[in-house]
């Protein structure tokens, strides 16, 4: 059984990790996601991979118990707005890697416009400058909730929660030029 207090790899590799196309393809997905290195990559794919396993298995059952445990994983997935409110069992199988990625507290705060870049928004992450709700989170690769979506801020704590804050105004500028 191991240790519980050993921390466990949460990734697996890929099969051929030398092959071009598949360095291309996860240097392009890390660039654009400002990903801090390929095990990050790695980790949210064996997370789909995950998914997508149980709903394979899902799809073999029958009864109320696949009614129940469908329930639970599409349940889990709407609540992270990784599928919507009306997706199906197939809809897990067509996951890709972005959709998770496009909802880690990095990708949301650049998104919202918090942030200049991508690489920025990592940064102010980590150096505490960003809140959900009242709570500072420091993990850029946290998986926000569609219910905590609105609540992405700056920190009250941090000097950025300040309107006058000469990164607050470069960002207006940018905007409305």
């Amino acid at each position: 059984m191991g240790d519980p207090k050993k921390q466990r790899k949460k990734y697996k590799t890929p099969k051929f990790p030398w092959r071009a196309d598949i360095l291309q393809s996860e240097l392009k997905i890390i660039g654009d996601y400002g990903l801090r290195n390929k095990r990050e990559l790695w980790r949210y794919k064996t997370m789909i991979s995950k998914f997508r396993r149980i709903a394979r298995s899902l799809l073999g059952l029958s009864g109320r118990e696949r009614a129940l445990k469908e329930a639970q994983l599409l349940n889990k997935l709407k609540r992270y707005k990784i599928l919507s409110e009306n997706a199906t069992l197939d809809d897990v199988l067509d996951l890709s890697v972005e959709d998770i990625l496009e909802r880690r507290l990095q990708t949301i705060v650049f998104r919202k416009g918090l942030a200049r870049s991508i690489h920025q928004a990592r940064q102010l992450i980590t150096h505490g400058h960003i809140a959900i709700g009242d709570r500072r989170v420091f993990s850029p690769s946290y998986l926000v909730l569609g219910s905590e979506e609105s609540q992405v801020t700056y920190a009250p704590v941090s000097p950025l929660s300040n309107p006058d804050h000469p990164l607050r105004k470069s960002l207006e500028v940018s905007e409305g030029g």
